[in-house]
């Protein structure tokens, strides 16, 4: 799940009850379009997806909890590996989002799969059976005391169990979303984010990832870097997938006009156009996959 938090005014300090209520609308107003993305999102995280699922030793029969499940893509890679013996417990703050995850999983004729809104800052009242993997994918990065929620997610794993983790690398490795971020910031004249505020690229150093693992009680942990080039026809297909799924932007478009959203989303697609070539677009990206055992 992509958001980051718009500022509509210049607080001096970070407020993160103010960033969940935020982040929820966001992924409220933009379920529907995250969701028709679907099939882009398995052909480009998938492979980083099944990475993921390797490293905390997901396989038939494990029982499964997915934080900050989204419309639930990843969810349904999980609930094909552990089979109808296993269980996928699917979370996420957002109920509109979520409510898509368990109609897709319905649709796909997934029996072993449950879907419950939760923060994934507090676990403690999911049911009270232990889970053999909890798994996040880039998610982590938007929790506003990710120590905390890596600490809640250890909690419900049983001895033994494993988190799993995938975020963005650096701004530096990931242009087709860093680009067009910066675009936004520049032209809305927002601030730069407040000290302790999350974002998508809050974990892209590999070190700072293995002890946020290693802080929450973590050992054995791991962390592997995935190219995940993002393809598709065109810049101007990439741009309308960002302008679609990706509802913080357009908070943080909203000071704007009308005309200036519209001049910065042409800017964007002229930026994302270098990454167009012999016919179809490739914009870079890089993922950190991480692992650790409780």
């Amino acid at each position: 799940m992509e958001q980051i938090q718009a500022q509509t005014q210049t607080p001096t300090a970070f407020d993160p009850i103010v960033f969940k209520e935020t982040t929820r609308l966001q992924w409220d107003n933009a379920a529907a379009a995250w969701d028709n993305w679907g099939f882009l999102l398995a052909r480009w995280l998938g492979p980083a997806t099944e990475l993921m699922l390797d490293m905390t030793g997901v396989g038939k029969g494990s029982r499964v909890l997915d934080v900050a499940a989204g419309a639930g893509e990843q969810t349904l890679a999980t609930a094909r590996r552990v089979g109808i013996s296993g269980h996928v417990l699917a979370t996420d703050l957002s109920q509109r989002i979520l409510a898509l995850a368990a109609i897709n999983a319905a649709r796909a004729g997934y029996t072993n799969v449950e879907t419950r809104v939760a923060d994934g800052e507090m676990l403690d009242d999911l049911e009270a059976e232990p889970f053999d993997a909890v798994i996040s994918r880039v998610g982590l990065i938007y929790f506003p005391d990710q120590n905390r929620a890596l600490e809640s997610m250890r909690a419900r794993l049983r001895p033994g169990g494993r988190v799993g983790a995938m975020v963005y690398a650096s701004a530096a490795a990931n242009p087709f979303f860093s680009l067009p971020v910066s675009i936004i910031r520049r032209r809305a004249a927002l601030p730069p984010p407040l000290p302790g505020q999350p974002g998508p690229f809050s974990l892209g150093d590999p070190d700072v990832l293995s002890q946020r693992l290693e802080d929450a009680g973590f050992h054995d942990v791991e962390v592997t870097r995935v190219k995940a080039p993002l393809r598709l026809e065109s810049a101007l297909e990439c741009m309308q997938f960002e302008q679609e799924s990706f509802g913080a932007l357009h908070q943080m478009l909203g000071g704007l006009s009308a005309t200036e959203q519209d001049d910065a989303w042409a800017e964007i697609q002229e930026a994302l156009g270098q990454f167009e070539k012999d016919g179809q677009f490739e914009g870079p990206c890089e993922m950190l996959v991480a692992a650790g055992t409780r």
